[in-house]
């Protein structure tokens, strides 16, 4: 997955407390799908975190050999072979929140956009990719998931780091943190900030203007931006693509909140691409997901 770039400002700062001291706070710095990831949680030491650490790391990686595009993963197996055998119980989860993200944007979202975007990358004609592109033509049950025609490929990177965020979010959960924030690209937000309150988020849009902010508390958040990476032998083509037509996005910056860090990633790399009436009527269909900033 190509980096980002960041159109978030987080505010993890403890507060001053008259009555008693802030609490520790231990932070985490690494990657995830190819973006800066940092975790930062309220209530335990470095030293008290480092196996906790050490369990995201891992976790992480098992993200990564699910769905990187940059190395030997499931994904790119079933690129390669248009075929994926007894596909782990997360894939199908996935597969199944881009299945209805995709009904839901009438697909503006689709994952099998990634040979058209391999062809602009490379400067090929886009012609011949455009007719590979359609979710109707992935198969998937517990026993397989199955490409429809030669030459198709898929690319979850306008969902898998807020599937990381969430997948690391429930393993802090499980180990019984309640006041995290994940940043794996894309946000999931647990409890409060060091101090007491939410969360703070400011939004910064790509001329580097303040475009909207958010509080959050047991929320996600993603932003989108198409020309946050350009693609392209010249360099001048947005890295986020219209699947159903050779238009530019309508959008230089989207962001959705959401209860889960996946659904808002979705939802906002698909915005991009969508007039606000088609996406508001996508929201509709997920309960609790908003648009927070267009521009």
């Amino acid at each position: 997955m190509l980096n980002r770039r960041r159109f978030l400002a987080l505010s993890a700062c403890a507060t001053a407390l008259p009555a008693r001291a802030a609490p520790p706070v231990a932070r985490w710095h690494g990657a995830a799908m190819g973006s800066a990831a940092t975790l930062t949680l309220s209530g335990l030491d470095d030293h008290a975190a480092r196996p906790i650490f050490a369990r995201v790391e891992a976790e992480l990686a098992r993200i990564e050999a699910q769905f990187s595009l940059h190395r030997d993963s499931a994904l790119t197996r079933l690129n390669r072979d248009g075929r994926l055998a007894y596909p782990d119980r997360q894939i199908l989860d996935l597969f199944a929140l881009a299945g209805r993200v995709h009904a839901a944007t009438a697909g503006a979202f689709d994952p099998t956009v990634q040979p058209l975007w391999r062809a602009i990358a490379e400067g090929h004609d886009p012609g011949a990719a455009r007719a590979l592109i359609g979710w109707a033509g992935v198969e998937v049950t517990p026993a397989e998931i199955r490409l429809a025609r030669p030459g198709m490929a898929l690319t979850f990177n306008g969902i898998a780091q807020g599937h990381a965020a969430d997948r690391i979010a429930d393993l802090l959960r499980a180990e019984g943190m309640r006041d995290v924030l994940v940043d794996m690209g894309e946000i999931a937000a647990m409890g409060q900030r060091p101090g007491g309150g939410p969360w703070r988020s400011q939004i910064v849009g790509p001329d580097g203007l303040p475009a909207g902010r958010l509080d959050l508390r047991d929320r996600a958040l993603a932003t989108s931006a198409p020309a946050g990476t350009r693609i392209g032998p010249g360099g001048d083509a947005p890295h986020i693509l219209d699947p159903l037509g050779p238009r530019t996005p309508r959008w230089r910056l989207a962001a959705v909140a959401a209860p889960r860090a996946a659904l808002a990633d979705a939802l906002s790399t698909a915005a991009c691409v969508m007039d606000r009436v088609a996406i508001e009527a996508a929201l509709t269909a997920f309960p609790g997901a908003t648009l927070v900033a267009l521009a």
